[in-house]
């Protein structure tokens, strides 16, 4: 995707973020960031947008690499599957950023598109907008906290594999899939913490 594709495809997504919030007072949507290759590399063609979906959510129902339900609504009504975009969700109550969001820039809030973002995304110039670099010893204790997070949602999953109640609920997922979304990011984590 070109660089000013992929600019249009994010000022896309923060108009589509406040009507999806303006549709629902049910919708915990806080906050979109972009991170990755469209800011690490400004001009140059990516393959995918990267956008980090902060949930007012706590982060237990929360753990690094799984979509809620929720996010299976919220990707509809951003029309997310409609390019390439790569999404992930975060807490709300957390740092956005993590071992493999680093550095992200903030492209909408409840408040409505920040359009000095976007506009400096556009003019490729928005590297002093991008948020800083965590301290390292809050950086490793967000991986622990994540870490131990996830490990406690891969152990309710497996406990609760063979519940009908259970199987019914992750939305618009089959139980299996949650369950390697779950085991996949549980398994990042654990790699990010070793290394």
């Amino acid at each position: 995707m070109r660089y000013a594709t992929a600019v249009r495809r994010l000022r896309t997504i923060a108009g589509s973020c406040t009507r999806a919030l303006n549709s629902s007072a049910d919708i915990p949507l806080a906050a979109a960031y972009v991170f990755g290759p469209v800011l690490d590399a400004p001009g140059n063609d990516a393959e995918a947008v990267d956008v980090a979906f902060a949930l007012a959510m706590p982060p237990a129902e929360l753990p690094w690499g799984v979509e809620p339900p929720v996010g299976h609504v919220l990707a509809d009504l951003l029309s997310l599957d409609k390019a390439p975009v790569r999404r992930v969700w975060r807490p709300a109550g957390r740092p956005v950023a993590n071992h493999l969001i680093r550095r992200p820039l903030r492209i909408w809030s409840t408040a409505g598109p920040d359009e000095a973002a976007l506009d400096a995304l556009a003019h490729q110039r928005a590297e002093h907008l991008r948020l800083d670099v965590p301290a390292p010893h809050e950086a490793r204790a967000q991986r622990e906290t994540e870490h131990a997070e996830a490990l406690a949602h891969l152990r309710h999953l497996r406990d609760h594999y063979h519940d009908p109640l259970w199987r019914r609920s992750p939305a618009g997922r089959r139980p299996d899939e949650h369950l390697w979304h779950a085991l996949d990011g549980f398994l990042e984590l654990q790699d990010a913490t070793t290394h």
